[in-house]
């Protein structure tokens, strides 16, 4: 396994799966190119995000009408999704812990479907909170 350690948050990650820093994202998919997931960090200036703020930004921020699922990632606690749209199957995760919100995507064609749904599951459930 590899870690991925950005400044706020860490993951272990297989060592077939690849990542890379964009300007206000990270990317990390697989080698076999069949889906890829985006993380953006965010922060709130004051206080903590909450269980009912996280399912607040998920219903506002998401393009689809969803049934967001509770769950708990490594050191997150959020809602997911997912839905198909333009011929892709997509999952979304807003996760939270303390003041720090991360917004995930993982997409793949739709045929795909399904393929990584259980790598994605087990190198989400490793996230952690870097100490400050």
């Amino acid at each position: 396994m590899n870690i991925l350690e950005t400044e706020w948050w860490s993951m272990a990650l297989p060592p077939e799966w690849w990542a890379e820093s964009e300007e206000e994202s990270i990317l990390v998919g697989d080698r076999d190119d069949v889906g890829c997931l985006e993380f953006t960090t965010l922060h709130k200036e004051s206080g903590e995000f909450d269980a009912a703020e996280v399912l607040g930004i998920a219903e506002a921020e998401s393009e689809q009408k969803l049934t967001w699922k509770p769950l708990t990632l490594g050191d997150f606690k959020g809602v997911a999704s997912s839905f198909i749209e333009d011929e892709a199957a997509i999952r979304e995760w807003y996760l939270a812990s303390g003041a720090l919100l991360l917004f995930i995507t993982y997409s793949c064609d739709e045929d795909n479907a399904g393929m990584d749904d259980a790598a994605v599951n087990e190198i989400l459930d490793t996230l952690m909170v870097v100490p400050a």
